[in-house]
This record gives structure tokens, C-alpha cells and sequence, in this order.
């Protein structure tokens, strides 16, 4: 053995780096387990234990760090009798950063994020698997899931037998989109979570586990707790309000669709539906091009074209999550104006998804056009 070291959390767990490579002993020393994972066959010439993670110096391939040995510490025979296990987290810092793509010349950094890991005994035994990150009143941040449900924004959960560690990146769920969409410097991100504590819960069968963890204030920022709760409370705002005018314009395309296939049916001699329909279809069309810019076909066409009032309100969602700080007097002045704006254009969608779909609705109704009709 090069080097022996106690790991300071646990009584009886050592790490030995040896000539030839790294191994475990949960019982001090009595026995011991290969800890390879993916370090190569290399020397060991030193080892040091800083904030729970073990750092690794080689002779040949430099330095090699495991992020988080927290689960070593929480690892027992029971727990590895289980079915499945959720290891608690560690308290992460909020921040950003990110792994990127892997290399094949260089180590791959730290993702930034609450990294959770967990066990599963059989896969070919379970069914749905979830992970659902929570707010401490029980109020669902974001889940991940084997078979995700897309509807309610559910992310896709790679597992495997054994050991699994995933990544949650400590936002909340993003605004609403539709497909085809291009907007201009504008985000549909939902903001990152204040620091505080949270619960991370795992169901397996109808089982489920809870684990709490807390997400850490950067030391750098200048910014309080007040200052980034008052920017969350913003963007969600932000978020909520980039959601209505995108659902509006949902909503228009849907209704547009059923109203041109009923014209297309009514034809000349219905002529009371066929004009009631085409005002409906011109007044829709003038709201949906407010609310957003039809004209975009490319991610270049915003330099040809101006934004509307949905990339606005990206646009000040992008500026807002910049940095650590609360938004300024001028970001709230702007979003009061813009959403007044998206306001009036929802009021005078609702009127024509209301009354006046009714009174066309009754006008088909009552003209006994054909369901099913075949071109001559």
C-alpha cells in the first residue's frame, strides 16, 4: 500500500491507494473491497478527504476526485438488503456550472446542482420509478421519472441495476411553449430555487422514501436572502405571465384549426357561418400576431422582424436571471407595462372564445351543415 486514510466521518472507514489501484474497508481495516470505479490501473501516491469528497493524487494520470462519498457513510447491510435505497444528499451550493461534454484528454467537472444518489436492487423488477424534488410543504418543484409524463413536465430518469446518480439543477419548472416557437434573447427557464432546505422523495412500487437536503447561498454573493427571494418571486411571475400569452396562442391555433375545417364545409351557401367565422379567424389572427411574431421561420428572422409581447417578457426573464440580485425598479415598471399589454390581448380572446363562439357554434348548428363532406 502507498497510502492509508481514515475516512473522518465514519468510524471504521478506510481508503487505501495502493500500486496498483484503490480499495475500501468498511470494518477498519479487517477487510477489504476493490474501489476502482472508473480509475485506471495506476498508482496511488497520495489521498486526502476535503467537504466529503476524496481526492485521489496518481503517478501517471494527475488528480482524481469522487465528488461525494456521503453514500459510504450512509451505507449499512440493511440498506443493502433494500429493494431500493435513496441516500440522503449533501447540501449543494447554489450556483452555477456544469460538466459539459465528457473528454477524452481532461476530467470532467463537478455539474452544477443537487447530485442524488440512489439504489436500485432489480430493474426488470420495478415499474415506475420517480424522483420528485419538493418544497418542505410538500408543493412539487420538479420530478423525474423512468416514464415520464410530458403533460405534467416530467423529465426523462435513466437507472440501472445498482448504484444510480442523477443530477437536479435546482429549477423550477419552465414557462409554456408551443411548437415551433422562436423567440430573441428570451428565456423559458423557470428560476433557480432560493437557498433553504428541500426534500427529494423516490417511489418504487407504490414504495416511497423521503430524504431532505438544503441548497446553500453562494458565499460570494452580496445579495440576502430577502434580495433572492424577491427575485424568485419575480420570475415566477415573469414565468406565469410568458405561459398565459403562450397558451393564448395555443388556444388561437387550436380554435383556428376547427373553425377553418367548419368555413371550408359551410361554403358559399352557408353564407351567415362562413362570415361569422372568417371576422373570428381575422380578429384571432390580429390578437396572436400581437402576442407573438408569426413571421419567424429561422433563429435569424427576429433581425428582420420586431419582437412581440411574449419575447418582451422572455427577454426580461433572461435579463432578471443574471446574477444574484433582486429586480430593478426599471424591470418592474417594465413588466407592469408589458403584462397590462398581454393582459388586454388575453380579455379580447376570452370575448371571442366566449360569446361569439357560441353564437357561432348555434349559427352551424343551426345551418345542419354536413360532418363529412366529400370534394366534387
Amino acid at each position: 500500500s502507498r497510502v492509508l486514510r481514515a475516512d473522518p466521518a465514519r468510524k471504521g472507514l478506510l481508503y487505501a491507494g495502493t500500486e496498483s489501484g484503490m480499495y475500501v474497508s468498511f470494518d477498519d481495516g479487517l477487510s477489504w473491497k476493490t474501489f476502482q470505479l472508473n480509475l485506471p490501473i495506476v498508482p496511488i501516491t497520495d489521498l486526502t478527504i476535503k467537504d466529503n469528497n476524496l481526492i485521489a493524487a496518481t503517478q501517471g494520470r494527475s488528480f482524481w476526485i469522487i465528488d461525494d462519498i456521503t453514500p459510504l457513510h450512509q451505507l449499512n447491510n440493511e440498506v443493502a438488503a433494500k429493494p431500493f435505497y435513496l441516500f440522503k444528499p449533501m447540501n449543494t451550493y447554489r450556483m452555477g456550472g456544469g460538466n459539459g461534454a465528457t473528454s477524452k484528454t481532461a476530467g470532467t467537472n463537478h455539474p452544477g446542482g443537487v447530485l442524488v444518489n440512489y439504489y436500485l436492487k432489480d430493474t426488470a423488477k420495478t415499474d415506475t420509478i420517480r424522483l420528485a424534488f419538493k418544497e418542505m410543504d410538500g408543493d412539487v418543484i420538479k420530478v423525474f421519472s423512468n416514464y415520464p409524463d410530458k403533460e405534467n413536465d416530467e423529465s426523462q430518469l435513466k437507472t440501472v441495476p445498482g448504484m444510480n446518480q442523477m443530477n437536479w439543477n435546482m429549477r423550477y419548472k419552465g414557462a409554456t411553449t408551443f411548437p415551433g416557437m422562436i423567440l430573441w434573447w428570451a428565456t423559458t427557464n423557470g428560476p433557480t430555487a432560493v437557498p433553504g432546505e428541500y426534500t427529494v422523495s423516490m417511489s418504487v412500487n407504490g414504495m416511497e422514501q423521503n430524504q431532505t437536503f438544503e441548497l446553500v447561498k453562494d458565499p460570494r454573493s452580496s445579495s440576502s436572502q430577502e434580495d433572492l427571494q424577491e427575485q424568485f418571486d419575480f420570475m415566477i411571475a415573469v414565468r406565469d405571465k410568458l405561459s398565459e400569452a403562450n397558451q393564448a396562442v395555443i388556444d388561437i391555433r387550436k380554435v383556428r384549426a376547427q373553425i377553418n375545417d367548419v368555413v371550408k364545409k359551410a361554403g358559399e351557401e352557408n353564407e351567415e357561418v362562413t362570415k361569422m367565422g372568417k371576422e373570428i379567424l381575422a380578429d384571432m389572427k390580429t390578437i396572436e400576431e400581437a402576442l407573438y411574431q408569426t413571421k419567424n421561420e429561422s433563429r435569424q428572422d427576429p433581425l428582420n422582424f420586431p419582437i412581440r409581447l411574449n419575447n418582451k417578457v422572455g427577454h426580461l426573464a433572461s435579463l432578471t436571471s443574471i446574477g444574484d440580485y433582486k429586480p430593478t425598479d426599471q424591470a418592474q415598471a417594465f413588466f407592469t407595462e408589458v403584462s397590462a399589454d398581454i393582459d388586454a390581448q388575453i380579455a379580447d380572446l376570452e370575448l371571442i372564445l366566449g360569446d361569439r363562439i357560441d353564437a357561432f357554434n348555434k349559427a352551424v348548428y343551426d345551418s345542419k351543415i354536413d360532418a363529412v363532406k366529400l370534394e366534387e
